[in-house]
Formats: C-alpha cells, structure tokens, sequence
C-alpha cells in the first residue's frame, strides 16, 4: 500500500495565479436556455471561470508570476532554492522539460534539481510527495513546487460536457527542510485500467497529429470536438471520484490514527459541487470544514487544492496552525491523499495575469 510518513519539511508558503479573462457561465450559449444554464450551475457549482482564452499563455507564465510574488514575500534568495518540481499536463513543448525553462527564467542557481511530473487532479499531492522526500533528508534545504494547467486549451468551446467546467490556474508552494516541522502523511493510488475516462486521444507517441486530428466530429447531444481535444466519460470519471476520494482518505486516518475531529479542513479537489459534496456525505464531515473555490474558477485540474487554499482560507492559514487532509482525484485515474500542518505560512491574495502583457 502506497503509505508514506514524510518528517523534516515545512510548507512555508502557497500563492496562486489565474488569467485575467471570465467566462461567465451565465452567458454560455452552449448551455442552452438561460433556465439550463442556471440548472447546471446549481449542480455543478461553477458559475464564473478564469480562462487564457486565445491568448499565448501557458501554465509556466502563471507558475512563474505566483512563484515571482511567493519568493518575494518570503525574501528568500533564489540561490538557496535546491530543487524545482513541475506538476502539469499542459507543458510549454513536448520537450524540452518545461521545470528546465523555469529555472532559468526563475533566475535560479544551475545546480538546482529541476524535473517535470505529468499528472492532472492528483498532482499537487502527488508533487507536494516528490518534493519532500527530496527535501526531507537534509540534502535540499529550499524547494519550489509548481503546478497548474491552462486545461481550457485542450478542450471544445462545442462541447457542453467539459467546456463549462474547467478554468485555468498556476500555483506555487514554498518549502523548506526543518526538523521540527510536523510529519505529512500521504497515501496514493492508480488505476490505469481507467485511463481512456479522461483523454486526448491524438498528439503523442501512440497516435500520431494527422491530417484526421483536427476534424471536429459530433460524439452526442452538444458534444462536437477533435482528437486533440480532449474527452470526459462523466458517468466513470463521478463513479470513481465518490468512490476512491472517501475511501483514500478514510485510509489515510486509519493508518495513521488521525484524530478527524482535531481536522480544520478537508480540502477536495474541485471537480464539481455534486461530486465533492457526495464526498463529504460520505465522510461525515461538517460543510463548513470543506471550502469550495469553483464556484468562481471551476475545476483548475492539479492547481484546485492550492488554489482553494489561496482564496478561501487564506486569513487562517496566514495567522496561525492550521491543520488539513487534501485529495485530489481524476486523469490517469489516480488519487492522493495528505494530512499536514500549516502554521503561520506567506499567503498572497490571488494574482490576476493580464493576458496582453
């Protein structure tokens, strides 16, 4: 069983950035009727999302602005910072390692360790892991996790089954060695069998760009999309989420004999209202211990757990100990969960990035 207790690394900060741009759910014509479009925001909860649009910015240019801001409020010196992880499925190229590119334009030392994971919904706690056992040694005594996705490129604005729901983000998380700090727990699991649920089915390895890729074909009922653009098995993707989700966190407090009462927040990724309140039913845990950030930016893939840190707790986690359990769901399949424990960390309000700079 993927367990692991991870000592002698503090997060010391979290900042967030988001495209200028709103798409208002309100207005989506795709939708249907404005009585339609109000039905699935009461369900989804997404009412507003922040989008690149048809502008050039990538998932690095929001990392990088929330990176820029969090090095600058925590006055650390970009020397000092050991190792840089990259947490996307939205890289500026195909190669070379978008983490490389980074590191340059952070103006950070050439001796930092710099890699690119590609994982979506679970990838922040998936990177918060890597980073800190890299971290956790001693070897590496300052590390910058940044992860996000501009996921709005890869989909149809002719497709009502995934166009509505996602928004763009990037985040960055400060860390450092510190003995004291208080151990994280992790526990992580896939399921490859499921991997076809969310997919881009053209553009790689396996399936070649052709002269196909860019047909738009209809899939059903206001679903018309290309191969390269990418696809949601709703029905698979809601069955696997209220169900792994609850199962890996009860996991987690279980093997580790957390004390769920003692627990300030459960922080969900944000895949849509009814899913993640499923979740909470199931976990018997008071609504107002889960904050919700889609309602304002939808589903932000592996940015939406720091994202709702940023903009929903922010005042908490700025002014004293706070203690959570985070987990994110969805592209692989895979699931990650976390406990750890804030205290008094560099918290910037969210940053906006205007799209004509």
């Amino acid at each position: 069983m993927a367990l692991q207790t991870i000592k002698n690394v503090a997060i010391k900060g979290i900042a967030a950035c988001v495209p200028e741009e709103v798409a208002d759910n309100r207005q989506l014509e795709l939708l249907g009727t404005p009585e339609d479009r109000e039905k699935f925001i009461e369900t989804t909860g997404i009412a507003k999302r922040h989008i690149v649009g048809n502008s050039k910015v990538t998932t690095s240019d929001l990392c990088f602005q929330a990176a820029e801001k969090l090095l600058a409020d925590l006055q650390w010196n970009k020397d000092e910072i050991d190792c840089l992880v990259f947490v996307t499925q939205t890289p500026d190229y195909i190669l070379p390692a978008t983490s490389a590119i980074l590191q340059d334009r952070l103006g950070l030392s050439k001796d930092c360790f710099a890699i690119d994971i590609s994982l979506g919904c679970s990838g922040w706690v998936y990177g918060l892991s890597t980073i800190s056992s890299f971290i956790s040694s001693g070897n590496f005594k300052k590390g910058l996790l940044l992860v996000g996705d501009t996921v709005t490129v890869t989909k149809s604005d002719r497709d009502k089954s995934t166009y509505p729901l996602f928004g763009d983000a990037g985040t960055a998380t400060a860390l450092s060695y510190s003995p004291d700090a208080k151990p994280m727990y992790f526990h992580t699991g896939t399921d490859g069998s499921g991997y076809e649920a969310i997919m881009i089915e053209d553009g790689g390895f396996r399936n070649f760009f052709n002269e196909e890729s860019l047909t738009v074909k209809e899939r059903g009922e206001g679903i018309f999309r290309n191969n390269l653009q990418s696809h949601l098995s709703g029905q698979d993707v809601f069955i696997f989420g209220i169900t792994r989700a609850p199962k890996s966190i009860k996991t987690l407090i279980e093997n580790f004999n957390l004390n769920v009462d003692e627990v300030d927040y459960f922080i969900l990724h944000q895949a849509n209202m009814l899913m993640t309140d499923m979740i909470r039913k199931k976990l018997k845990v008071d609504p107002a211990k889960v904050p919700y950030s889609l309602d304002e930016y939808g589903n932000t893939s592996s940015a939406s757990i720091p994202l709702t840190i940023t903009t929903r707790i922010n005042d908490k986690v700025t002014q004293g100990p706070v203690k959570m359990i985070a987990c994110g769901f969805g592209v692989g399949l895979s699931w990650g969960t976390v406990y750890f424990e804030t205290e008094n960390i560099v918290c910037p309000e969210i940053l906006k990035y205007n799209l004509n700079t």
